[in-house]
């Protein structure tokens, strides 16, 4: 068994509903994802403002201890060097002994390297004592020797680089503050790692990397909870209207079978009491005059042959009135005034009711569409009032007016009762349907006390108005 693709497509392709479910959302979707792009943005921005405040913040703390530990070393020496000659070796031994037992906590310790690069003072790294540094750089290429020297010439001041840690052996970044003995030409320093605030930097980015990843993810719940909610909601909005949709076909097909019916019914019956009987009658008068004229009895066989020509002549009167009723010729050739006054002159005189019937030109054309609805509403009014009303009066009035066109028809009969209203029969329904088809309004409304009957009012709407036909050039007047 193959595999059909245009079924299973037909199967799973999206209705009409889920695609205006999906056309909801996917700009929502869009939208949230937005706002979590700037909000991401926009936080990771401000973290890492308060990320580069809070290492500035760290490192100038060092800096302050070192500049703090250096100004005190010198402080508890300074007896000595500011007595001392420039070649007094034995004051340079007694501040040199004196570095080197400055060693503060596990990494701390001063140095002393003379302007031409040898190192005097080293006592975690006791191999560079009395050897020449100058070029000296770290694995990434900054000189640091050589810029101890200059800082010291220029008075004092502050050097990051990479730098073994005593402890270990690795490289690690440091923080030198340095300073300068010009008349002995010594750069003197110590320098602080700063391992531990690149540590609590990261960490901190991680936190905020972390914090972003978790606002993400509670953005993208929100999301897909607003998503279920809209999808639940519309599937159960979806099923509702499908019912009451299916529910309302339903309905209105049966009320179409009713209609066919009903029609059906009554030219049935039109045609069997009508016609039917009428070509009996024709049947009979020329069977009639067959056996007078076999018979020779001229004068009655001319008889019979009259009444079944006036009988044939009543059906194929009978036949256009059917026809008539069944659709209009006045109405298509000469508009629905004319076919309107058609129709109450007939009914006048079949049933010889007081009809009045009023209207007032139209300045634009009423659509196809709009003619026959009007017709049909004054047709199947005409047929309540008849069966129904009890009514000696109908007044009928059409006219067309700046909102559209308005039929409105008055009888004083026993009137509609409330529950008819509230359940309208069939009649009433078709008329209902019909001005609903065309976006116009049905209104039915009771006469005033103490008079009786009912108004029918069917108004619609100016979008059924077409411009009046404009005459026809000169040139195809003449074709």
């Amino acid at each position: 068994m193959g595999f059909d693709r245009r079924a299973w497509r037909d199967r799973f392709a999206p209705n009409y509903a889920q695609k205006l479910l999906l056309l909801a959302a996917v700009p929502m979707v869009l939208a949230v994802a937005a706002i979590a792009v700037v909000v991401a943005v926009q936080s990771r921005a401000l973290a890492e403002r308060e990320i580069q405040s809070l290492e500035t913040q760290l490192i100038e703390a060092k800096k302050d201890e070192l500049r703090n530990y250096v100004t005190q070393a010198r402080n508890g020496f300074y007896f000595i060097y500011g007595s001392a000659s420039p070649t007094d070796q034995e004051a340079k031994d007694r501040v040199k002994q004196i570095l080197s037992a400055m060693i503060y906590g596990e990494e701390g310790f001063f140095f002393v390297y003379d302007y031409d690069g040898t190192n005097l003072v080293s006592p975690r790294q006791t191999d560079m004592i009395n050897q020449n540094w100058r070029g000296l750089t770290d694995s990434t290429g900054t000189p640091v020797v050589d810029e101890f020297i200059d800082i010291a010439r220029r008075g004092a001041g502050y050097h990051t680089h990479l730098w073994p840690k005593p402890s270990t052996g690795e490289e690690a970044e440091m923080i030198t503050y340095v300073t300068s003995f010009p008349s002995w030409q010594w750069a003197v320093g110590t320098g602080v790692f700063i391992d531990d605030v690149i540590a609590s930097v990261a960490a901190a980015r991680a936190e905020v990397q972390a914090r972003i990843q978790r606002t993400f993810l509670a953005i993208g719940g929100i999301t897909l909870a607003a998503l279920m909610l809209v999808f639940v909601s519309g599937m159960v909005l979806n099923l509702r209207e499908r019912r009451l949709a299916d529910a309302k076909l339903k309905a209105l097909a049966q009320r179409v079978i009713d209609a066919h019916e009903e029609e059906r019914g009554r030219v049935a019956r039109e045609l069997h009491d009508g016609i039917s009987q009428i070509l009996v009658g024709v049947r009979y008068a020329l069977d009639n005059a067959r056996r007078r004229l076999t018979r020779s009895e001229t004068d009655q066989a001319v008889g019979a042959l009259d009444a079944g020509i006036e009988n044939l002549g009543q059906a194929i009167t009978e036949v256009r009135r059917i026809s008539r009723d069944l659709r209009p010729g006045v109405l298509d050739d000469l508009g629905l005034g004319p076919a309107l006054k058609t129709l109450i002159d007939e009914f006048a005189e079949r049933t010889g009711l007081d009809i009045e019937f009023t209207t007032v030109p139209f300045r634009n054309r009423l659509d196809q569409e709009a003619k026959i609805a009007l017709y049909r509403i004054a047709q199947e009014a005409l047929t309540n009032i008849e069966r129904h009303s009890g009514a000696t009066r109908v007044r009928i009035d059409l006219r067309g007016h700046t909102g559209g066109a308005t039929l409105r028809i008055e009888d004083n009969g026993r009137g509609l009762p409330v529950g008819d209203r509230s359940s309208p029969g069939l009649g009433l329904r078709n008329m209902q349907e019909r001005m609903e088809q065309l976006d116009g309004q049905l209104r039915l409304v009771p006469v005033a006390p103490p008079e009786s009957g009912t108004v029918i009012e069917a108004r619609l709407p100016l979008s059924h108005l077409l411009p009046p036909d404009r005459p026809a050039p000169i040139a195809k007047a003449a074709e």
